[in-house]
């Protein structure tokens, strides 16, 4: 029995990292949205590691932030503890990471959810959703039917998902929830090209049960570095985590033990992450190597419960505890929960437009796990996208398209919808042409005037960014005018750096431009600089230090934007274009690029077919006059 309840113009099925993102940015834009979550408790849920951030994931917090995304503002405000990671390398690779308090903040999207104006956050099970017209109608368990303009995706691990412990398996979704099997069969009967991906945990185990005293201890950051550029919270470094390392006794259980891994048995079909695996994989994998590095972190500051980062595993239970006790300072440790591998279904993103909607059921969208990616915050990124897009598209109004060239975000989203994944997809550093103008320290540079166009940053906030622009020109301008003269201090600086003395005086700027010279060791000798944030210096620094190798990454940029300024027609036959291979014809008619610059980022296109589509988008323009 199904009755008709309200209507919407934007529903996103799904309340994880994605559908956070998606719902808030929709009801902010003035949508009259809905969000619907199989367990109001599970909002915002960290079923695998509460961490936000880490390599190149930290980018994409703060890419958030800086176009008015929340996580960024929720973790600094649930942190237990915050590193900068690859302070050792050059800038573009440094990257924030945070341990957070799973609970709190699952509490703390709950309650950001309630308290926004247009939107309604609602417990319920959708099973399926139809087309009707220009709106679709999604119907939940209960048989309420809801209409919407627009709905996003955003089921994580939930469709279709099915649990496997060694040689147990059930349907069910992460950490014992329901399993999203009705939804998964009405999204395949209306033609959406699922898949079958993998992904898991380590177990959990209790802190009274750890001897932490032949761990290595790890601290954080201090001062910790905050994800929002503009946040009222300031992040704290309130825990200690550990290091430990895998054993010979270790890969010993492990190797006399795969018969029973539902990995190795053929068990489990689903393709798992290649940057993450289970600890049974790596040990196949990787034979020679003597031992794994294994991370010890808690869960929450009110939990006894700690979290085995690095022992992702599928083997029985029994076998975990052996492989667990095999590993110094854990040898008596008593599990609080088992590890578990989780199959579910996701979809194909070359089905999916560079907006994130579905190029062949309109007003149908995408985010997270279900687009085939991994991590809060791949979803969380493609959450906020989609959830612009979707109220975009319900008020009409044209798509907001992130080029790659200016974003990690327009990354993630162009590798997914041109090339596609075979695997769950994790974003990296070196997925990035232009990793040296894409830092995680000017992303508000970068994107928050475009959030402020948007309309999800507001006045004071952008006023705040516009203040920073002005001290940091300011600056540099500065440092390029002022002179420091040479005197025994700072030649004796420069030896102990392994730097040649300056003939005469230079410029703070030429100072700075010194490999091993920076601003907080010329501050003794610059008697004139003023008091200016730490974030200020930081971004005056690396621009005079890497002003020539940014002005190379900017020329390519301008090549790129020359290729994606060349529309390609939606209905073009590609079939029928003479000089086209047949691989390239088949790869561009499955993906139907909207410019030359996508259409060279095809797999199985070449330079050669570019310089074809060239000739032939001449052709048709030279036939138009």
């Amino acid at each position: 029995m199904t009755y008709t309840a309200e209507e919407y113009e934007v529903a996103v099925i799904g309340a994880g990292h994605a559908g956070i993102e998606a719902a808030l940015a929709a009801a902010r834009l003035g949508c009259r949205t809905a969000v619907f979550a199989q367990n109001m408790d599970s909002v915002g849920n960290m079923p695998c590691n509460p961490s936000i951030g880490g390599s190149s994931k930290g980018h994409l917090v703060r890419e958030i932030d800086a176009l008015g995304g929340v996580m960024g503002k929720i973790a600094d405000r649930c942190t237990l503890q915050s590193r900068m990671l690859n302070r050792g390398k050059g800038p573009a690779v440094h990257s924030p990471r945070a341990q957070v308090d799973r609970r709190v903040y699952s509490s703390a999207m709950k309650s950001l959810l309630e308290r926004q104006e247009n939107l309604h956050i609602r417990q319920a099970e959708i099973v399926s959703i139809q087309k009707d017209n220009r709106h679709w109608r999604i119907i939940t368990r209960l048989g309420a039917i809801y209409s919407t303009r627009c709905v996003i995706l955003a089921t994580g691990t939930f469709l279709a998902g099915c649990v496997h412990v060694g040689e147990h398996s059930w349907a069910s979704g992460p950490d014992g929830m329901f399993s999203a099997t009705a939804l998964a069969k009405s999204l395949c009967e209306l033609g959406l090209p699922l898949r079958r991906f993998k992904t898991g945990t380590p177990p959990r185990v209790h802190r009274r049960s750890v001897d932490f005293s032949v761990l290595e201890p790890q601290y954080g950051d201090e001062p910790p570095a905050p994800f929002s550029f503009y946040g009222d919270e300031n992040p704290v470094n309130s825990i200690v985590c550990h290091v430990c390392y895998t054993t010979d006794e270790t890969a010993r259980v492990i190797r006399e033990n795969l018969h029973r891994s539902p990995l190795y048995s053929g068990k489990i079909e689903g393709t798992g992450p290649r940057y993450c695996p289970s600890i049974e994989d790596k040990i196949v994998r990787f034979p020679d190597k003597e031992r794994h590095q294994l991370f010890i972190e808690p869960c929450g500051a009110d939990t006894e419960e700690l979290y085995l980062q690095g022992l992702s595993s599928s083997l029985p239970e029994d076998v975990q505890l052996a492989i667990v006790h095999s590993i110094p300072g854990l040898e008596n440790a008593q599990f609080t929960r088992p590890a578990y591998a989780i199959e579910y279904d996701c979809v194909d993103p070359l089905a999916m437009d560079a907006s994130l909607e579905f190029t062949d059921f309109p007003g149908l969208f995408g985010a997270g796990q279900f687009n085939g990616s991994s991590g809060y915050e791949e979803a969380a990124a493609q959450g906020l996208l989609a959830g612009i897009n979707a109220a975009r598209k319900a008020h009409d109004r044209p798509a907001v398209v992130l080029p790659r060239s200016g974003s990690y975000i327009g990354t993630l989203v162009d590798d997914l919808v041109t090339k596609g994944c075979r695997e769950p997809y994790r974003m990296m550093t070196a997925r990035s042409e232009y990793r040296l103008l894409l830092r995680q320290d000017n992303a508000d540079r970068r994107l928050t005037p475009l959030g402020y166009k948007i309309g999800l940053i507001d006045k004071e906030r952008y006023l705040q960014f516009k203040k920073k622009l002005c001290m940091i020109e300011a600056e540099k301008t500065r440092a390029e005018t002022v002179r420091l003269s040479p005197a025994e201090a700072l030649w004796a600086l420069c030896r102990s750096l392994e730097e040649a003395p300056p003939d005469g005086s230079q410029t703070l700027a030429a100072l700075l431009r010194r490999p091993r010279l920076n601003y907080a060791s010329l501050a003794p000798f610059d008697a004139t600089r003023p008091a200016l944030p730490a974030e200020v210096l930081e971004a005056v620094e690396i621009d005079i230090k890497y002003a020539g190798y940014i002005v190379r990454q900017e020329a390519q940029v301008r090549e790129t934007k020359r290729l994606e300024a060349q529309t390609l027609p939606s209905g073009l036959d590609y079939t029928a274009i003479t000089g086209l291979r047949l691989e390239a014809r088949e790869k561009l008619s499955a993906v139907r690029p909207q410019n030359l610059g996508q259409a060279g980022r095809i797999s199985g296109v070449t330079p050669a077919d570019i310089s074809v589509l060239i000739i032939y988008l001449e052709k048709l323009r030279k036939s138009a006059l």
